[in-house]
């Protein structure tokens, strides 16, 4: 029969982070991967899942006690993101924006707006979005052009987003924005939080190929005001605040990628074992083979680079070599081995009705986000050899 698709996956794990892997691998199987298909058909989000998957350190795990969280190693959280992956790419997606804020709130908001949010946003009762991508700016973010202007004690915000996940039916964002003083005078990139109960801005969903359970958006703020009380962090200081938390965010990326090679794998595995063709399982045949044994190698090596990042960033280490370089070729990686598993499959492979079309787009999708493959050659490049192809103080340019 074989081997099965993991047995050695998780050799070099900690015990505990095994028994939390096999109890969260076990959740997932049984109460979420039955009904993905039927969320993916209406294109809606089970908004029960946060909460439920709270208790595994799912959301926020990472934070210290006293902020809510269980104090997970990024070496655990990245083993929880790679469940989340392999069961579905929406739910790592929508996981990984919901950490995101609670990282940056934990980091820097105040005792008033951690009471007012944080709280909520790990109890799983908060829909949030992370507002910094616009329609001419995505990798260059020192380039965007959402204003945020100083009126009194309040801020005025005018300018567009765009592809934010959950833009559109969030219940709290954090908006990017370049602050200007009322004398017009530049203050520098900006954290905001954003409730629409007292805020208002327009918002529309944008329909994509990937990820089609999430709701991708479009965001106009013209006018909109926004609460001096809630500015996140420093006035001038939310790019290095970003910054801060994206090696974070591309270790998610990187590690949901892993669970996508690995369920596409395990699938292709189990096909050709069980699919016979010309009076012989198609697993016999050697280019059958061929197509499996890369999907192994390029699934080892994906999950190796992810615990190499996660191990950079637990030793206190910025890691961004590490993250970039994992979050590149994983992301990669998770593609060529869905491509591959739809080979496997033939022609079936193209049914809605089998996860290994979700999967395939769903990895073509996470090449771009948490800064595209072309930008993660530079920064690497830049970590490599210590010179910089991007113009200093430009998109990911600051060390």
């Amino acid at each position: 029969m074989g081997a099965r698709p993991d047995d050695d996956d998780d050799l070099d794990l900690e015990p505990e982070l095994r028994t939390l892997r096999d109890s969260v691998r076990r959740f997932l199987s049984s109460e979420v991967e039955p009904t993905v298909a039927a969320f993916e058909r209406r294109g809606e989000f089970d908004w029960t899942l946060p909460a439920r998957l709270r208790g595994f350190g799912m959301l926020g795990g990472f934070l210290p006690e006293s902020q809510g969280g269980v104090e997970l190693s990024h070496a655990g959280f990245a083993m929880l993101m790679e469940e989340a992956g392999a069961c579905w790419g929406s739910l790592r997606a929508t996981l990984n924006t919901m950490n995101m804020a609670a990282l940056m709130l934990a980091r820097l908001g105040t005792p008033a707006q951690q009471a007012r949010w944080l709280a909520p946003l790990l109890e799983g009762r908060l829909k949030v979005w992370v507002g910094i991508t616009e329609p001419d700016h995505g990798s260059d973010v020192a380039s965007l052009r959402t204003r945020a202007t100083r009126r009194g004690n309040d801020w005025t915000i005018d300018g567009r987003k765009l592809w934010i996940t959950n833009g559109a039916i969030g219940d709290l964002g954090i908006l990017m924005a370049r602050a200007v003083g009322e004398d017009g005078a530049p203050g520098g990139i900006t954290a905001f939080l954003v409730d629409p109960t007292e805020s208002c801005f327009e918002a529309r969903r944008v329909h994509t190929m990937v990820l089609k359970a999430t709701v991708t958006s479009e965001l106009t703020f013209d006018g909109t005001v926004v609460p001096g009380a809630n500015v996140l962090g420093q006035v001038g200081e939310g790019l290095r605040n970003i910054l801060v938390t994206l090696g974070f965010g591309r270790l998610s990326v990187a590690a949901g990628a892993v669970g996508a090679a690995r369920r596409a794998y395990e699938l292709a595995h189990a096909y050709a074992l069980t699919r016979r063709q010309f009076g012989a399982p198609i697993g016999g045949y050697q280019l059958v083979q061929q197509m499996i044994v890369e999907m192994h190698l390029k699934l080892e090596a994906s999950r190796q680079m992810v615990r190499r990042a996660a191990r950079a960033l637990d030793a206190g280490r910025p890691g961004r070599l590490e993250c970039s370089t994992a979050k590149l070729y994983c992301t990669r990686a998770a593609h060529e081995v869905a491509n591959l598993a739809l080979q496997v499959h033939g022609g079936i492979g193209y049914s809605e009705d089998l996860p290994v079309e979700r999967i395939f787009r769903d990895t073509r999708g996470a090449i771009i986000p948490e800064g595209t493959s072309e930008i993660q050659t530079l920064i690497i490049g830049r970590e490599l050899l210590g010179l910089s192809a991007l113009e200093p103080a430009r998109g990911d340019a600051p060390r």
